[in-house]
């Protein structure tokens, strides 16, 4: 008699065992990869983020309709900047590699970098240029905004990712 209870509970166990697995399996399958990460700094204040949901193509470029609804969301992360600090942008590696580029209201780097490190002055990037006179004026906040390019494909640059702050002037 014993033996019969001992066999049947080690069958429950094992089917126990193989629903947890594929529980498991089913749950891991809904998780979404994650995107590579962009760091913000000033002074000792950090911030990172993913890229927000839709916002990346592991595979290419962004849609035209996406990188519109991207830049139309509101940023997550918030970082405040006292006039004359330094921002630093780090970018994962990954987005090194296709280049990458910082606009802050006007593109604020002439040129995607390969680099995974770049540093800003917060005037330059806390001010807006009007086009009729070319004369900057300082804002009190601008939308930070990292955009990884990816450069295979038709000869274009467009986006593959969008990672955006909200960078406020700190009086």
């Amino acid at each position: 008699m014993t033996a019969a209870l001992f066999s049947r509970g080690k069958g429950r166990r094992a089917a126990t065992a193989a629903c947890a697995v594929a529980l498991g399996l089913i749950a891991l399958s809904a998780c979404d990869k994650p995107t590579p990460i962009a760091t913000v700094t000033v002074g000792s204040t950090t911030v990172t983020a993913e890229a927000a949901k839709g916002c990346y193509s592991e595979g290419g470029q962004l849609s035209k309709s996406e990188l519109n609804k991207c830049l139309d969301g509101a940023p997550e992360k918030t970082i405040k900047v006292t006039t004359g600090e330094k921002v630093r942008i780090g970018v994962d590696p990954k987005m090194a590699e296709t280049g990458w580029a910082v606009v802050a209201g006007t593109p604020v780097m002439n040129e995607p970098s390969k680099e995974t490190y770049r540093s800003f002055d917060s005037e330059a990037l806390l001010s807006q240029s009007n086009p009729q006179t070319g004369q900057s004026t300082p804002v009190d906040k601008v939308t930070l905004t990292v955009v990884q390019v990816d450069e295979r494909g038709k000869g274009s640059q467009r986006p593959k990712g969008i990672w955006r702050f909200k960078l406020e002037r700190d009086s």
